[in-house]
């Protein structure tokens, strides 16, 4: 006999339908799996035998053919144990179900019947919406994140023989349902604060420009001087997660299997802290069939680099691309997948190999002109902001005195970028002015004749490029928007201009 079941897999960030067809015949008992299984789906084999067993049904005797359509699409992971054994059970009449075409199934299975947890049920309950399937039957511990997609049952399926009792009509299972309103009145509170920092007010407010702008930074200083703790705390200042961000943050974690048991949505904004050590292939993604890195996995948040020069100069230069674009294309032989990443970069460094001023350092010039010649010229044009990071005076140390709290500090840059929602409305690729282009600029940047002399006269001072120009007008416009100002000023120019003249102090 032959049965069908409905499942889906995860190519990029995207799932696609499979269709789970198996054949029970006559012959030697045998179980051939084909559609372009990996190692995980042909092992499949052994533990859907020892789960039928296990649950109490018996295994089909002959041969047992099971097709993963499409065949010319590779199928990698466990999730398929659930539909290829519910699969089995039909074709060998053990059960009988008119529902099997209205619901998209996945699930591993444990050696005893029991149904442990996937990668990437969100997408695929988007994929079951988009097919108009009634359902999606998956393991209790991913139904909450399936619970997201609206108009969609979920039902939360904890072994073999409760799936088979609700397809037949003889266990009612109460759907998972969630209430995204609530869960984003009720995030997880933040354990870091900007209030922790003692001094460091400068700083401060260069991080406050860089999430009103979603601007990249580099801060610069000795060691100790804060440098981590105030990139660490960057995400409590940024604005919330809107609905549509989290959905897709959510899916991207929900693919890797970063999201904890039971969690529905990513609701704060993504930190990212790789390695000095990682690869090109763990920060951008990579595998035979391609999946997300570092600065997918920072989409919608932050990606810190701290010890920047000691990371592989090669590594760096391949964060050019996706800086600038908001996206990382890999290609790959099974082919070429595209994940988002639009990040805010912030990187930490010290100035020197020894950690001191280049003027306090016992390093050889040509040691600290190596060592800061291993981040490259492109690299830094596409950071908006540098900031140095001095040393913290003792008296601010050991003061009580604490300064602005996060809360206050996020209140500002919701109105800024509140702001520039209002002003970009209707252009979906601009969502900060970061992200502003060419037409924007002219559009939303123009100087009067004293401020346009102004930075004149600071790009041939400092000898800036074209695409330092247009990171000055970008943050000056930012710092525009937090003082409330409408044109830009020569005020906020010249702070703007600080933020680009460390980097050619250091590496002129």
């Amino acid at each position: 006999m032959l049965a069908k079941v409905c499942s889906a897999a995860v190519n990029g960030i995207e799932a696609y339908p499979v269709e789970v067809e198996v054949n029970a015949g006559w012959g030697d008992t045998l179980v051939v799996i084909v559609g372009l299984p990996d190692a995980a789906v042909k092992e499949s084999r052994d533990r859907v035998s020892t789960a039928l067993t296990n649950s109490g049904y018996k295994f089909p005797m002959g041969r047992t053919t099971i097709n993963l359509a499409p065949a010319d699409v590779k199928k990698e992971g466990p999730s398929f144990d659930l539909p290829i054994a519910l699969g089995m059970l039909a074709a060998s009449e053990q059960f009988i179900s008119d529902q099997l075409e209205n619901f998209v199934i996945v699930g591993e299975l444990a050696l005893t019947g029991a149904v442990r947890p996937v990668k990437g049920v969100l997408p695929i309950a988007i994929q079951a919406q988009a097919e108009d399937k009634v359902g999606v039957l998956v393991p209790k511990d991913n139904a909450p994140e399936a619970a997201v997609v609206k108009g969609l049952q979920v039902v939360p399926i904890q072994n073999l023989r409760e799936a088979v009792g609700f397809l037949e009509g003889e266990v009612k299972i109460p759907p998972t349902r969630v209430n995204i309103t609530t869960i984003f009145e009720h995030p997880p509170e933040d354990e870091l604060d900007f209030a922790d920092v003692k001094g460091q007010e400068s700083v401060k407010r260069a991080l406050e420009i860089a999430a009103a702008g979603g601007h990249n930074a580099l801060l610069i200083g000795p060691p100790g001087t804060g440098k981590s703790m105030l990139a660490k705390r960057l995400p409590t200042i940024l604005p919330p997660l809107t609905l549509e961000e989290a959905l897709e943050t959510t899916k991207i974690h929900s693919i890797v299997g970063l999201l904890a048991p039971g969690q529905a949505l990513v609701t704060q904004r993504p930190f990212r802290s790789p390695h000095h050590t990682v690869s090109d292939a763990g920060l951008l993604g990579g595998n035979i069939n391609p999946t997300p890195g570092e600065i997918s996995l920072a989409h919608h948040g932050v990606l810190f680099l701290d010890e920047l020069p000691e990371f592989k100069r090669n590594v760096l230069e391949t964060l050019r691309q996706p800086v600038e674009e908001g996206r990382v294309t890999i290609s790959r032989a099974a082919g070429s997948m595209t994940f988002p990443s639009q990040f805010m970069l912030v990187t930490a460094m010290n100035p020197t190999p020894d950690g001191r001023m280049p003027g306090e350092s016992r390093c050889s010039p040509r040691e600290i002109q190596n060592y800061l010649n291993r981040v490259s010229g492109p690299l830094l044009d596409r950071i908006d902001i540098h900031v140095e990071v001095p040393a913290v005076k003792f008296r601010e140390i050991a003061s009580e005195r604490t300064g602005e709290t996060s809360a206050q500090i996020r209140e500002r840059v919701v109105a800024a970028r509140h702001r520039q929602q209002e002003r970009f409305k209707g252009k979906a690729r601009v969502t900060c002015n970061a992200r502003m282009g060419t037409r924007e600029l002219k559009a939303y940047c123009a100087l009067d004749e004293a401020t346009m002399e102004l930075l004149k006269m600071a790009m041939a001072e400092l000898k800036l490029s074209a695409r330092a120009y247009d990171r000055i007008l970008k943050v000056a416009r930012t710092i525009a928007d937090l003082a409330g100002s409408e044109p830009i000023t020569s005020e906020h120019i010249s702070e703007a201009i600080q933020y680009r003249s460390l980097d050619r102090q250091l590496w002129a």
